[in-house]
Order: structure tokens, then sequence, then C-alpha cells
């Protein structure tokens, strides 16, 4: 098993897609719809980008896309085929936590290359943060009853294929604005889904002391939350950290009146770093894409977050 790589080594940044660069699709987790997934590969090609997929992509066995074995072949040979730039995950859902610990990381650090993908995609992300230092794209191409959305799009192809600022605002709409407190941080933004960074913890989960962690979620019940973050907490995981940036909690009912806003803020209130809620990163309407595994500022008083190439 490869060793963590020591916390003060410098970040890798993959270069940004060009013009006819390949990006090759691969399924670490469940099965995607084969269909939806032509339809995004054929917007890709519209960005002047080729695209393939991996031998595995459209595999089922059970709830995953493939074995173990296949599902980590796909994405270890993408990561070391010099003529693949980009990696994009057809879909998140379950399985990429039981590949994590086998990522080529040898042959991602000789090449880097952007993983694009969020939801159970966060761990891979974690893993290869914790082993290579190696920044990762938190976001998907989403299509909703058969249509992409503009802003989440072109958010995804400024990051990937320009030297564009990436400076994300708080939304109103988003019921964990108003977890908003107050005060400015910086660190490496790191984290993503809240229960893979739970499912993280003791083997893929890296160091989070000095960084901004990302925290979204999906269809869970306000104590698998409450839960999540208790362990997070008194495991000593969040000691540290510089502030939180909380994107889209969606799907979540009250129980008995306490709401998912409430037990973030109780959570998260006691650690007296700044709190920037509202961001639209995950699982919501119109969801954007941002870095993760670089360096960000946090603007909780003003209500963006501003990451840094």
């Amino acid at each position: 098993m490869a060793l963590p790589i020591r916390q003060s080594a410098p970040c890798i940044h993959p270069p940004r897609l060009k013009l006819g660069d390949k990006v090759r699709f691969v399924s670490p987790a469940s099965t995607p719809q084969q269909e939806s997934v032509f339809r995004r590969a054929e917007r890709l090609e519209k960005w002047g980008l080729k695209v393939d997929f991996g031998e595995h992509a459209f595999r089922e066995v059970g709830y995953l896309a493939g074995t173990d074995d296949e599902r980590l072949a796909d994405i270890n040979t993408a990561l070391c085929d010099d003529d693949v730039r980009a990696i994009f995950t057809t879909r998140g859902g379950k399985g990429s936590y039981r590949i994590a610990e086998r990522l080529d990381f040898d042959g991602a650090r000789r090449d880097p290359k952007f993983l694009i993908g969020f939801s159970d995609i966060t761990i891979l992300h974690l893993a290869q943060w914790k082993h290579c230092r190696i920044s990762g794209v938190h976001g998907a191409l989403i299509e909703v009853d058969g249509k992409f959305g503009l802003q989440n799009e072109e958010s995804l192809r400024r990051l990937l294929m320009t030297e564009e600022p990436i400076v994300i605002r708080s939304r109103d709409a988003e019921i964990t604005s108003t977890v908003t407190t107050s005060g400015v941080a910086e660190g490496d933004l790191l984290g993503g889904n809240l229960d893979m960074i739970a499912t993280a913890a003791g083997w893929a989960l890296p160091s989070l002391d000095g960084a901004i962690l990302l925290l979204e979620a999906v269809n869970m019940y306000v104590g698998q939350v409450d839960r999540q973050l208790t362990m997070l907490r008194k495991a000593g995981h969040l000691d540290g950290l510089a502030g939180f940036a909380i994107g889209q909690f969606t799907g979540f009912q009250p129980t008995n009146a306490f709401t998912i806003v409430d037990l973030l803020r109780e959570h998260l209130a006691p650690m007296r770093v700044p709190i920037l809620g509202g961001l639209p990163l995950g699982h919501g309407e119109e969801p954007l894409s941002t870095l993760v595994g670089v360096t960000a500022t946090l603007d909780a008083t003003a209500g963006y977050l501003t990451v840094r190439r």
C-alpha cells in the first residue's frame, strides 16, 4: 500500500484542457444510464474534446459497475494513459470507497490529470490528496429532464479549459445559507460529500489541519448526519480547521421540527471558525463545479468563496 505523502509537500495541479485533448469516462462506483453518458460525451465533443470510455464503464454487477478489480482497472488505466488528459466519472452512487486505497498513485503523480466527479467520488479525491496532493474537480456535467443547465455546464468548462478565476457566491435560496457566520479564512479546500468524508476517516482521510472543509449531503436522515459529524468531531478529524464551506444539503426532512440547519449550527458553531453556507455545490439545483485540493479564501462576511488555480 502506498504511504501518505508528507503534508508539507507541494501541491500538484493538472494542466488545463486544450482543444483536441482526449478525455475518458470511467465508472468507479455504480452503473450509469448509458444514454445519459453518451449525451454528456456529445456536449464535451462540442467543447472541442475527444471522448472515449473505459472498458467496463457500463458493466453491471449488483449495484456496481463491474467487480472491484474491473472498476479499478479502468481508472488506473486512464491514470497511466498519456493520451488521456482528464478522467470524467460517469456517476457516483456506491463503490468508490471499495477501491480508493488501490489507485495507482505513482501513475497519478507521473502524469497529473483532472479527476472529475462528486458524491461517492469524494473519497477518490481525498485518497489522491492524501497520497499525491493532486487537485481534483468536485462537480459534473449535470443533465435534468434531458437538458443541460447553462450555469452548471459553463462553470465546468471554464474550470477545465480556461484560467479564469473561480469565485462561488452563496445563494440565499439554499437552505444552508442561514448557517453563515462572519469572518475570513484561508486554506486548502478539501472534502465534498459528508458521507464519504466520514467513510474515509481513519484510512483515506488526509489531515484537515489548516484546511477549509467543504460539506454537502443528499437524501439522509438528520440523525445520520448527526452521527457522522459527532464521530468526525470527537475523533479529532475536525481539529485545526480554518473554516467550513457548506454546500447543498438536499432531500432532508425535519425530525420533530429539528432541521438539518439546526444540526449544522449545533455541531459547527462551537468550533469558532468562519462558516459560509448556501454554496451551490452538491446535489441540488444547478450545482456548480470547483477545484478541491487547492488554496481557497472563504469570506463569510461578503458571502463568497474564491478558489485559486
